[in-house]
């Protein structure tokens, strides 16, 4: 699904998350859910791809994997076009996410 949607050069924020990761659950309710960060994906016109990581998925693995992280949260940026993926922070904000949106 991501080379699917980058290459139609659409942005896509790819959220990492799994059921037993209060930071995940955190940051869900407070920034990824907010109006203001949901208005910001649509403004921008970001597909938003979520890995549930709960069964430990080998597919979600390996992506981890190649980010250098072992476990969730993660949250990746791709911009429009072929740039590589922006690592957010694992404490999200909706400023922080409005900031990547706007680089």
């Amino acid at each position: 699904r991501l080379a699917s949607l980058r290459a139609t050069g659409q942005p896509v924020f790819i959220d990492l998350t799994a059921a037993w990761c209060v930071t995940c659950l955190v940051n869900e309710t407070t920034t990824l859910a907010s109006p203001r960060v949901q208005a910001l994906f649509a403004a921008h016109h970001v597909a938003l791809l979520v890995g549930d990581w709960t069964d430990r998925d080998p597919a979600i693995t390996a992506l981890l994997v190649a980010n250098h992280r072992a476990g969730v949260p993660l949250y990746l940026y791709y911009p429009a076009g072929s740039a590589p993926p922006r690592i957010l922070p694992q404490l999200l904000s909706p400023a922080e996410v409005a900031a990547v949106l706007a680089r």
